[in-house]
Order: C-alpha cells, then structure tokens, then sequence
C-alpha cells in the first residue's frame, strides 16, 4: 500500500515525464512547420508533377471539377496548424484556449514575413492567415471538445 506523500510523488514524477514528452513533440512539429514553409520550395518536382496531373483528373470531372490547387493549398495550411492548436491547449489547458488563436496568427504571420523578406520563390499570401489560424482554431475547438467529453459529470442541484 502506498501513501499519499509517495502517490504525490509519483504523480509529480508523471506529469514531468508528459511535459518533456509533450516539449519534445511539440519541437517536433514546429521544426516540420518550418521545414515546409521556410525552404524555397515547399515540395520537389516530384510531388509537383503528381499534383498537377491529380487536380488535371478532378478538372476533367463534373462532380470533382471544385478542387483547385487554391482549396487544395488551403486544406493543407488547415489541416498543417491543426496541431497547433492542439498544443496550445495542451500547454496551457482549457482555460488558456485563446492562446490558440493567437499562436496560428502569430506563427502564420512570422512565417509570411519571413517568406515575404527571405525567400524569393515563395509568395506572402494573407489567406495563408486565415488558413493557419483556422486550422489552429480548428485544432483548439477538437480539444475543448475532447475536454468536456472527458470531464466528470457534475450531479445538478
């Protein structure tokens, strides 16, 4: 049997060891954020090749003829800062949700800065904010979600 001092213990041990895995995920994902945004192309020749042929496939279709390289690059951004805002919540918990919101339009707009000082091949492009910052928003609401689905039921007076 254990007591409460070596329970707390434990748990202070715990919650340690989720911050450092937690950090280093969240280094993890940054560093592929910036690995995608910051070089002076964003995928290879390749990748560029399929896509064209794959969005020429829709373009031939009625019912698909809607997806564009715009939607596509713009799911993309989405679903690229939905993490964020995962971590955001999972930093500062659910009371810090506006940090998520904030951190995408930060971090989107450092990156279009950057792409708009640095890199001549890539373009600053203001739906890229909205975009990030949607998919941050996006990725806070999923763990505000997942929150309350996972409290305690509190009985009602």
């Amino acid at each position: 049997m254990t007591t409460p001092t070596e329970e707390s213990a434990a748990l202070r041990v715990h919650r340690a060891a989720a911050r450092v895995v937690l950090a280093i995920l969240s280094g993890l994902y940054l560093w592929a954020v910036a690995w995608m945004t910051l070089r002076a192309r964003p995928y290879g020749s390749d990748i560029a090749a399929a896509l064209d042929r794959l969005l020429a496939w829709f373009a031939q279709r009625e019912s698909t003829a809607w997806i564009t390289f715009d939607r596509v690059e713009f799911a993309a951004n989405v679903a690229m800062f939905v993490p964020l805002g995962i971590f955001a919540v999972l930093w500062f918990g659910v009371r810090g949700w506006w940090t998520a919101p904030v951190l995408g339009l930060v971090a989107s707009g450092a990156i279009e800065l950057a792409q708009a000082l640095f890199l001549d091949a890539r373009v600053a492009d203001v739906r890229d904010l909205v975009s990030n910052t949607l998919g941050a928003v996006l990725g806070m609401l999923l763990m505000l979600l997942l929150a309350f689905l996972l409290s305690p039921s509190r009985p009602r007076r």
